[in-house]
């Protein structure tokens, strides 16, 4: 299990989303309070995000824990953007342990964080899987399905609870402009600021302004507002 979160507003550093926080995804690396399977989440992070003029997310992953890592601490305050995917992750068991492992995953374009596991034996290995963890597997099942509307993302991920009906399938998907979020099987909740929203594993502190996402449901983020739809009868 993992936690993440995805920022879509005005330009933010990325000390001020992940690291600052009271109960940000610094924090929730080693003392989350809504996760459900395991209490660390040390097996790596990463940080994806857009910047202007250039099409590509960039990235930063590492398999450290996320508080061990005194150089990302140095450089965060000091990059920003309007458009961020980050995650802390606790890897399922026997997966690997490498930062190729760690989330966001993308396909050039759109930035991709799995919070949970699913069998790997229901997920043939895919051309474009950055790893062969679950998550990365899956990545590249969802990616290469279209991401071009959150209808096509909820197919793929009803798809593969008929396949794994165990499987927990939290995503969250950035694709510059909106925000795509699965809820399935683990808390997810929102924030709608003045400057953004932010949608997140579970709140990054106690402002009673953050809604819970229902189980098995589909949110989508733009420039209009969010949007909560349930998934069963897509």
């Amino acid at each position: 299990m993992c936690r993440h979160l995805a920022w879509l507003g005005e330009s933010r550093s990325i000390a001020a989303l992940v690291l600052e926080p009271s109960h940000g995804l610094l924090r929730q690396s080693y003392q989350p309070r809504r996760q459900q399977r395991g209490l660390l989440n040390a097996d790596g992070w990463g940080v994806g995000f857009l910047v202007p003029g250039q099409a590509e997310p960039v990235r930063w992953r590492s398999a450290r824990p996320l508080w061990s890592d005194a150089s990302f601490a140095s450089v965060a305050p000091v990059l920003a953007s309007g458009a961020v995917l980050a995650a802390v992750r606790s890897a399922t068991e026997g997966m690997p342990m490498d930062e190729s492992a760690a989330a966001p995953f993308t396909d050039g374009r759109t930035l991709l964080s799995h919070n949970g596991r699913v069998d790997r034996s229901v997920l043939p290995l895919r051309h474009g899987a950055e790893s062969v963890c679950d998550s990365a597997v899956l990545a590249a099942h969802v990616l290469a399905a279209g991401t071009a509307t959150a209808e096509s993302v909820g197919r793929t991920v009803l798809d593969v609870a008929r396949l794994d009906p165990t499987a927990t399938l939290n995503l969250l998907l950035h694709h510059g402009d909106r925000v795509t979020a699965v809820s399935w099987g683990d808390p997810l909740s929102y924030l709608v600021e003045p400057d953004g929203v932010v949608v997140a594993s579970e709140p990054w502190d106690n402002d009673p302004r953050w809604v819970d996402v229902p189980d098995h449901h589909l949110l989508e983020v733009t420039s209009d507002g969010v949007a909560v739809t349930t998934l069963e009868t897509r």
